[in-house]
């Protein structure tokens, strides 16, 4: 009876995860769709806990310790890192929570063999590949973690053969199943592991930084996958489904984003583009020539007389911490009778939707928040383009210059407005490596400086 109640509660957990991504697809129902996948993930673990006590071997109250000492450190650590943690911060964070979901399907795969004394093949196999794409997280995720902590270095590491290599990891994978199956014990399944980790850091330390959004939604998957691998091993349903929706979800998440680099999922495993900040990558035809500079009271003039004006945001952005500056930018523009749009590009940021994010949280309103393919058509009519902290996403190389590095990427076209202006502290390339010629355009003026402090005075002199 309790398990067939334990079971109940864990279809309506699943149901609320899925009316939880539906409401997370649009701006408008977000906040709902949050609520109700806590609701799901609060039933989830009240059940979780009810199955555990019930079919524990131990005394129910060291069972009923035991877990609770675990909420509690969870629930602190999470508490406070969610109360501490910078939004410029969270790409690197979620990096790292994936790994923890990497390693807790290693641990649980181990324990799983080691604990079932009468394996038959099946579950040999889901020992072996869950704790295979667990250890493959774990390492990745900790990579992707460094590299956008800046605690290792965004360039990608293109060892001799790297590709190789990592066929040869999976060969050596395929090798240690058959022998695991063929004779069960721990030896290939230590074998694999360290394999598999060291699969995991070479793939994502061979990414470069231009690639790095896609790499988070990636691992996104992996971990959903891992947790998936969890379930069948644990035997939970729950899990199974959960792990399959995130898996799923990232994995779709991660195709959009390369669509809208123009790049395939293949070449960004096997990549190596994107260079470290602040270099300058190889091209066909390297943007040279003399920019503009301007200052704020320039930019305020120029506002003034505008009729429309749309905003691209960047990672800059973000850094200066200028979203709230720039919704009271705007609330004054709009008051003044002036068509303000922000025109927000895939993988603006580190991670997708972050600047989405970070503009509802200073409370830009969702209807002047559009996509790239929604606004790039009304930049030709626009008077004024305000580039606040992004590079790469406007840069016209990727269109115009067959060498770049970055050609064929869909981008923002910011140039066919009458006037651009671009926030930047200096003249340095994006995180991709790119030197951008938009930066010498007649049509173009840098804004150099803290683009919070920059639209401050913009405000101001307005």
């Amino acid at each position: 009876m309790l398990t067939s109640l334990v079971q109940a509660v864990y279809l309506v957990a699943a149901v609320l995860f899925v009316l939880s991504l539906a409401g997370l697809s649009k701006q408008e129902t977000a906040r709902r769709g949050n609520a109700l996948g806590m609701v799901g993930m609060g039933l989830a673990l009240v059940a979780t806990v009810v199955l555990a006590l019930q079919e524990s071997e131990r005394d129910p109250l060291v069972t009923l310790l035991l877990i609770a000492l675990v909420l509690v450190i969870g629930i602190t650590v999470g508490t406070w890192r969610a109360r501490s943690v910078e939004m410029t911060q969270m790409p690197e964070m979620i990096a790292i929570l994936h790994s923890f979901v990497g390693v807790a399907a290693v641990l649980v795969g181990y324990n799983s063999y080691l604990t079932d004394t009468h394996a038959d093949a099946v579950h040999l196999v889901e020992v072996f590949l869950g704790v295979l794409i667990g250890a493959v997280t774990f390492t990745g995720s900790v990579v992707a973690y460094l590299k956008l902590s800046a605690r290792m270095k965004s360039a990608p590491l293109t060892l001799p053969g790297r590709n190789w290599m990592n066929l040869g990891a999976l060969v050596a994978s395929a090798g240690a199943l058959g022998w695991f199956l063929a004779a069960p014990s721990a030896v290939p399944l230590v074998l694999m592991t360290v394999v598999a980790l060291a699969l995991g850091w070479h793939l994502v330390a061979a990414i470069g930084g231009g690639d790095m959004p896609v790499v988070v939604s990636m691992l996104n998957s992996y971990s959903g996958w891992a947790a998936a691998a969890a379930g069948f091993m644990l035997g939970n349903d729950l899990l199974i489904v959960t792990g399959a929706l995130v898996g799923s979800s990232g994995a779709i998440l991660s195709y959009i984003m390369c669509r809208a680099m123009n790049r395939s999922f293949i070449s960004v495993i096997l990549g190596g583009f994107g260079a470290e900040g602040g270099t300058v990558a190889s091209s066909s035809a390297e943007a040279t020539g003399t920019h503009t500079e301007v200052d704020a009271a320039e930019v305020a003039e120029m506002l003034k007389g505008a009729g429309s004006v749309v905003i691209t945001p960047g990672y800059g952005m973000a850094v200066a911490k200028a979203q709230y500056p720039v919704a009271e930018l705007v609330a004054r523009l709009r008051a003044s009778g002036v068509d303000v749009k922000f025109g927000v590009h895939p993988v603006a940021g580190r991670l997708p939707g972050h600047m989405n994010v970070l503009l509802a949280e200073a409370k830009v309103p969702y209807d002047v928040v559009l996509e790239m393919d929604e606004v790039n058509d009304d930049l030709a009519d626009t008077d004024v383009v305000l580039v606040i902290g992004a590079n790469d996403t406007v840069n016209p190389a990727a269109l115009e210059d067959p060498g770049s590095p970055i050609a064929g990427m869909p981008v923002l076209e910011v140039w066919k407005a009458k006037q651009v202006v671009v926030f930047k502290r200096s003249m340095a390339t994006g995180y991709a490596g790119v030197q951008n010629p938009l930066f010498f355009r007649e049509n173009t003026a840098m804004l150099f400086g803290d683009a919070k402090d920059q639209v401050e005075r913009i405000v101001a002199a307005l």
